[in-house]
């Protein structure tokens, strides 16, 4: 969101002497007011932090909205209209001194003195989530006591700037999930300012208890009810601690000036049909929602039906399920450092024993993840280290990859080996990656068996990577992807009634073991490309960016220019197949060594496919 400050001068109706220094100035609680005149709550601080402090709500403009700022020489002209409440009783003003609160005050008449070398900031409050809430019909969510809705410290850091440093805080209304789109989309009609900042478990923010706010008092929650957080102007209070400044002033919690200051952000697409806001479910637990603009998910559905086609006439089209490409590359938008695994042994009689399909794929996703700044690594059976090692520092060489890629392997033993893979120390609450890719990766079967599609077994070539896929089930907070083509892929288990019923083999090749989302493609590195290109999509989206920067920092990030480069294309792609050809890795099909992917030529279907994918990703609507 980009906020414009407004130097308030004579542009401004009445009074801001009168209102700071009054020991009844026009002060109200608005927590659940909507329409008239501008809420905004005041920060007042000496002027010598004054440039540092608009350039952290410039960098924080979510939860820090600023309208305007007044100069200390220019207190004396008229600045503000106000209305008053007779509800609202005493207003207050809150009192610091070297960052800590030491009280609470009806006016700021005795310091004169000390406020004519200070700066008065004006923050926007007038979002409230209530306007929504009565729009969709929910009733509002009055707080359980007399005082302001609560807001919550997070543990998500704002963007630190010369003195400035705190955490986020939040606000939160529950939400009946079977309202929780249309509420979403009500918040987002005002702008960039209504929409929400997380939906789902407030631990994924660091909050422990929701019946603890830190600020004002909770809102009750009733069963099936979805927490939904907004950025709450509370930060205000956090980032007047953190500089420990001798002396400054805030509104306090729930007192806001009246003003009729306007709001210069534009409704940054969220009011046009493209921009409107999508809520998706990519875990349950802990629970947790994302969003992209109709747009993004229109594209990524699109991706999705592309990459569907089945020129092998496997029966694929039976095993797709709507959406889990759009699910899986939500979730790994979210994570924070990625596993992915590849290698499907299918020529067991030869050395290599891999097939073509798998490795580019892997390879396309983890460039897109490195230009994305997520940390990625490769685990592979120990049997085929070698081969995957020389493979990365060859695709590094050919800018197919842009750094190496740690290359890791899995055996298995006991029964905790993969809880104690998968995150430091064993424990459960601080995991190594929080979500998996398994792209065109050998399966276990029912009876423990691996088979390729003429039901060979080879599970003698296979190591016991699907462990670390069934622990994703029982550790919170880390997901899994499976991408396949045939049904005897890992993660295909989600599918795997199917695979026995309509693909050839099924009752005894189908893989037994789930991921959260399962990928059907013709060819499993379409699955990789599409993942690779979904995530562009997303990373380009506005709604969703916000969504996962939590409406803090700058809205663009380093690297950005480099995404498009990152992506498939056909050059990358022949040089892969390329690389793979002198390390003789055969076509999975007709196990010829060259540049074929499951029988086909990489010139025809393959490279028209990588083309199509880039095409739909990039145009602009």
């Amino acid at each position: 969101m980009i906020t414009f400050t407004v130097r308030l001068k004579a542009c401004l109706p009445p009074a801001i002497r009168s209102l700071i220094l009054q020991r009844k100035p026009n002060i109200r609680h608005v927590s659940g007011m909507a329409g008239g005149l501008r809420p905004a709550s005041v920060v007042v601080l000496h002027r010598s932090l004054a440039p540092a402090f608009e350039k952290f709500c410039q960098a924080n403009s979510g939860p820090l909205p600023l309208l305007g700022l007044r100069e200390p020489d220019t207190w004396s002209l008229p600045a503000l209209n106000a209305v008053p409440d007779p509800r609202a009783g005493s207003p207050r003003f809150l009192k610091y001194e070297l960052g800590a609160c030491t009280g609470s005050l009806t006016s700021l008449e005795e310091y004169t003195e000390q406020l004519g070398d200070m700066v008065a900031f004006f923050l926007d409050c007038g979002f409230s989530p209530e306007a929504a809430l009565e729009k969709v019909g929910l009733p509002t969510g009055d707080s359980v006591g007399h005082g302001p809705v609560g807001a919550y410290k997070t543990t998500v850091p704002c963007a630190a700037m010369a003195g400035f440093c705190c955490p986020l805080v939040v606000t939160m209304r529950p939400i009946p999930k079977d309202k929780l789109e249309k509420l979403v989309q009500a918040t987002c009609s005002v702008g960039n300012k209504g929409q929400p900042i997380h939906i789902g478990d407030p631990e994924l923010l660091g909050i422990k208890d929701l019946s603890k706010p830190d600020y004002g008092d909770p809102v009750a929650c009733q069963p099936g009810d979805v927490p939904v957080f907004w950025p709450s102007q509370m930060t205000s209070l956090e980032a007047v601690s953190s500089c420990k400044t001798p002396l400054a002033f805030t509104s306090a919690p729930g007192c806001t000036v009246m003003t009729n200051l306007k709001d210069t952000e534009a409704p940054a697409g969220c009011l046009t049909p493209e921009g409107i806001p999508e809520v998706h479910r990519i875990s349950q637990d802990p629970l947790h929602y994302s969003m992209a603009s109709a747009s993004a998910v229109r594209k990524i559905r699109e991706l999705e039906s592309i990459i569907a086609v089945d020129p092998g006439h496997r029966g694929i089209g039976h095993l797709l399920c709507r959406d889990e490409l759009l699910r899986a590359s939500l979730s790994l938008s979210h994570a924070h450092a990625v596993l992915v695994t590849t290698g499907f042994p299918t020529h067991f009689n030869h050395q290599p024993p891999e097939e073509t399909d798998g490795p580019p794929g892997a390879m396309a996703l983890a460039a897109f993840l490195q230009a994305l700044g997520k940390p990625v690594s490769m685990i592979v059976d120990l049997r085929a280290v070698s081969l995957f090692e020389n493979l990365v520092e060859e695709a590094v060489e050919q800018g197919v990859l842009k750094t190496q890629i740690p290359i890791l392997t899995f055996q298995g033993g006991s029964a905790g080996a993969a809880q104690a893979f998968l995150c430091k120390d064993g424990d459960p609450k601080s995991p190594r990656f929080d979500h998996l890719v398994a792209i065109e990766r050998a399966g276990r079967a029912a009876d423990g068996n691996y088979y390729n599609a003429r039901k060979m077994n080879i599970k003698h070539l296979v190591d016991p990577i699907d462990d670390l896929f069934l622990a994703t089930q029982k550790i919170p907070g880390i997901s899994s992807t499976g991408v396949g083509d045939g049904g005897n892929e890992l993660g295909m288990g989600k599918v795997k009634e199917a695979v026995k019923r309509h693909i050839r083999n099924g009752d005894v090749i189908a893989c037994d073991v789930e991921a959260d989302f399962a990928v059907i493609t013709g060819v499993s590195n379409w699955g990789g490309y599409a993942l690779a290109c979904a995530l562009y999509i997303l990373n380009s989206c506005e709604v969703h960016r916000r969504y996962l920067r939590k409406a803090v920092g700058p809205s663009r990030v380093p690297g950005e220019q480099n995404w498009t480069q990152a992506l498939p294309s056909v050059a990358k792609e022949e040089k892969m197949l390329g690389i793979l050809a002198r390390h003789k890795v055969r076509s999975g099909v007709s196990g010829i060594v060259g540049m074929e992917v499951d029988g086909l030529p990489f010139h025809g279907t393959h490279a028209q496919m990588i083309q199509k994918l880039v095409d739909v990703t990039t145009v602009r609507v």
